[in-house]
């Protein structure tokens, strides 16, 4: 009997312990079968998700392709693919175009956004950007910004710039400039560099930052603002129509004008309040004197309006630009919104005197002055946000005090005009 007892409780343990096995088995199965269903599940959810995004992606690159090359659009736009829907819906919102985008697959929502501006951009990525010609300041001018030159940079007196300074090429050459970020030049000479030095040669220079001899000259760059940019910112002008007389065409007393061509000098003075709608394109030379104001339509929004002076038959003694006596330039109220004046003098370019645009005595606001071919001549008591040309002599106590919004700075818009991109992206 106690043999039987015995064997009699082997065959209970066997039975607990293949009970045990089985409900350990069953519970490993069950968590292992769980993972994979959670990252099956994350893996469509992943899926989901990207299929919601391309089809967003998708419908918005056929509306901005249709808006940038002037194929009719409604408002709202559907795509579907393969079961993925994409809704793009398109407003308008101070003068650009907002394309909102969604995109739904198995109810996995993503969004993207599009801003787009009309007509012709530039950007304006220094406080002072000057060509071969070079770049020279004198006395108490100040750069609060960066300052690029493919010539030399040039400075004397207490003259001083706030941020980097490049002079390219291998004639590269900083003298007698402060600056309180860095230098990059193939020379740098008689200078104070509050940043770091790149460089092959320096002479007589205090650097308090790193020092980086046998540099690699940094490369020319071209100026922002292109001569086929100028002739469509003239068409845009011309459009608008023409005026042939009277000769000289002065304005004395408060006007609005734009887009318009004007086939002689422009002589604007006295204390009027000059409304700007269009691009202005004068054939000869602008001339603004004793306390005007120039304003952009607050209609434009942040579009900025040029005047460009340009006698096409006489490019090296007409053409130019002159401003003094306590003229104020505004834009539109809008951020990003400027007066932009071009000259097409080129006499520096071809080794002469004659300043393309002169700027004294009191001038501000919210101004850009540029002469791709000429030189600018900047003097006492003047803040302007940004200056390029060929050649550039700042003197005396000239400001320049660039703003970020000049990264990408739209012109109003005409019949060459398209949209500009000016952001896009996913949202929330």
């Amino acid at each position: 009997m106690d043999i039987r007892r015995i064997n009699h409780n082997k065959g209970q343990i066997m039975i607990g312990i293949v009970v045990m096995f089985v409900v350990i088995s069953l519970s490993i199965i069950s968590g292992v079968a769980w993972n994979v269903q959670k990252e099956t599940l994350a893996e469509s959810n992943l899926s989901s998700s990207a299929r919601s995004y391309y089809s967003a992606e998708a419908i918005t690159e056929d509306v901005v392709y249709r808006i940038k090359n002037g194929i009719q659009v409604s408002p709202t736009e559907t795509i579907n693919i393969n079961g993925a829907i994409g809704t793009a819906v398109i407003t308008d919102e101070l003068g650009n175009k907002i394309v909102s985008t969604l995109g739904d697959y198995r109810n996995s929502i993503r969004k993207t956004s599009v801003s787009l501006s009309e007509g012709t951009g530039a950007s304006f990525h220094y406080g002072v950007q000057a060509g071969q010609g070079g770049f020279v300041m004198e006395n108490s001018s100040q750069i609060y910004g960066n300052l690029f030159s493919n010539g030399p940079a040039i400075g004397s007196g207490s003259s001083m710039v706030s941020g980097d300074i490049v002079s390219s090429g291998s004639s590269g050459l900083i003298e007698g400039i402060y600056s309180l970020g860095s230098a990059y030049s193939n020379t740098i000479r008689n200078s104070t560099i509050s940043g770091d030095a790149y460089y092959k040669n320096i002479y007589d220079t205090s650097v308090l930052g790193t020092q980086f001899p046998d540099s690699l000259d940094q490369e020319l760059e071209a100026l922002p603002i292109s001569d086929e940019l100028i002739e469509s910112l003239k068409d845009e002008a011309e459009m608008g129509g023409i005026i042939t007389t009277p000769c000289p065409y002065v304005i004395d007393t408060n006007k609005t004008i734009g887009p318009i061509k004007i086939n002689c000098n422009l002589q604007i003075k006295g204390s009027p309040v000059v409304i700007l709608k269009g691009n202005v394109w004068v054939s000869g030379d602008i001339y603004f004197d004793n306390g005007p104001q120039i304003k952009v339509d607050s209609s434009l929004g942040n579009k900025s309006v040029a005047m460009i002076a340009d006698k096409e038959s006489n490019r090296t003694s007409s053409s130019k630009i002159e401003v003094s006596n306590t003229t104020s330039f505004e834009g539109s109220g809008a951020e990003g919104s400027y007066v932009l004046l071009i000259s097409n003098n080129n006499s520096s370019e071809n080794g002469g005197s004659v300043k393309a645009i002169e700027v004294e005595n009191s001038v501000v606001g919210d101004l850009i002055v540029f002469a791709g071919h000429g030189e600018i001549f900047l003097k006492n008591s003047i803040n302007l946000k940004e200056v390029s040309a060929y050649k550039i002599h700042l003197q005396n106590t000239a400001a320049i005090t660039y703003e970020t919004g000049l990264q990408n700075t739209i012109f109003t818009s005409g019949p060459s005009g398209g949209f500009n991109i000016n952001s896009w992206g996913e949202v929330k």
